[in-house]
């Protein structure tokens, strides 16, 4: 079987094409600036990377590139879009309505448009797409749509709910969802496979730590509880994301700035985190280079950025009673070889113990705590697209079982 996986942005469209048999990447691509001028697309097939300078005024135009480059010139993979047995979407938000993937319609599509409100950042752009793939391909070849929240829905209401007039979670669904859900689950099943044991023995704490940036509890293969929360606002301090902050902050702030909410929520969402703290980058890697080089407020974001992921880690290892695994992801967490050092050495009371020569070894998949440490932790490179390729597959395999 083969899946086409698409993730569409307000102004991107990221795809990659699946061969399920070895689970390998036939191809991938990613269009930017679709809407703005001067869009183009990276494509890469056959070890090639090939850019496309293309202007792409809407997301149809960036479809009809895909097909092109999937199926025409040197770097094409298939001879014509009936190849593809499947498309598996990526979205973001699917609020109480979708604990689980499901096969697209269009009263599906229209449903996760109702829960924009939710995310209003990233929803319309997962609708944007799914209207045109359902428009340019038609309805015989089976979508698939994949929540980032859907793995988050196994929480007990004492862990998503907050301390709100109950009111507002009965009319406004107000509640914690949680996010990168599709990053959690792979990595969880995967340290579970290396650990040689059962993903439903296993008490995992996740750390998904890229721009944006999550930590997971997932007790014996249920999450317990997850650090964003109605939002990908809440939780960690992120790249341009505040993260956890006293909710009279909002009103004082504005009240002193005499600023509107939307100036406020682009100021917690864009300019807060990394770059607010430092004053020079959103991307951790040149903080952390200025901090080398004696910037103080540099060094102090980084410190709270690892205090926090410690201070999480901590009341996760409490609410699930222990912890058999700590695992790190995404693009800090995977390269970052310094946040991981510094945010074990919290955690010395777990009887954790650092391999640093392991550790210093990067990206590499695996164990990075020695063999004596009571609690094993680990580097597991992340692949949602694959996650959602699988979560496709079982979708479309358990519709033709059950027709």
């Amino acid at each position: 079987m083969k899946v086409l996986i698409i993730n569409s942005g307000s102004s991107s469209l990221k795809y990659q094409l699946i061969q399920m048999e070895d689970e390998s990447v036939l191809a991938s691509g990613y269009c930017e600036k679709v809407t703005i001028p001067g869009s183009f697309t990276n494509h890469t097939a056959h070890s090639q990377k090939v850019k496309t300078e293309r202007e792409l005024p809407t997301h149809k135009e960036a479809v009809e590139l895909m097909i092109e480059l999937l199926t025409t010139g040197e770097n094409k993979v298939i001879d014509s879009i009936s190849e593809i047995d499947a498309i598996g979407h990526r979205v973001v938000h699917g609020g109480e309505k979708f604990k689980n993937s499901i096969l697209v319609t269009d009263e599906i599509v229209n449903e996760i448009d109702a829960l924009s409100p939710l995310a209003p950042l990233h929803n319309p752009a997962g609708v944007i797409g799914l209207r045109e793939c359902r428009n340019i391909f038609g309805s015989e070849i089976p979508m698939v749509a994949v929540f980032d929240t859907s793995f988050h829905q196994t929480m007990e209401p004492y862990a998503y709910l907050y301390a709100l007039p109950y009111e507002y979670y009965e009319k406004y669904q107000v509640r914690r969802y949680g996010f990168h859900g599709t990053s959690h689950q792979f990595v969880s099943e995967r340290v579970a496979t290396l650990m040689g044991k059962p993903l439903e023995e296993l008490k995992i704490i996740s750390c998904h730590l890229g721009n944006g940036a999550s930590v997971c509890a997932i007790n014996k293969g249920r999450v317990q509880d997850t650090s964003m929360g109605l939002t990908p606002l809440e939780g960690l301090m992120m790249g341009t994301r505040s993260g956890d902050l006293d909710p009279a902050v909002i009103k004082f702030l504005m009240e002193k700035e005499n600023i509107s909410v939307q100036d406020l929520d682009t100021i917690l969402n864009k300019k807060s985190g990394f770059i607010g703290v430092s004053g020079i980058s959103n991307d951790q890697r040149d903080v952390e280079n200025a901090s080398f080089e004696g910037n103080e407020r540099a060094l102090l974001a980084i410190k709270m950025y690892e205090y926090r992921i410690a201070k999480y880690i901590g009341a996760y290892v409490a609410a699930m009673n222990g912890v058999d695994t700590i695992l790190f992801t995404a693009g800090i967490g995977e390269n970052a070889i310094h946040r991981r050092e510094n945010v074990i050495s919290y955690l010395g009371y777990l009887g954790i113990m650092l391999d640093r020569e392991k550790n210093d070894l990067g990206k590499q998949e695996g164990e990075i705590s020695t063999n004596d440490s009571k609690v094993k932790v680990f580097v597991i490179p992340t692949n949602e697209e694959l996650m959602i390729a699988r979560e496709t597959e079982k979708m479309v395999e358990f519709k033709k079982h059950t027709v």
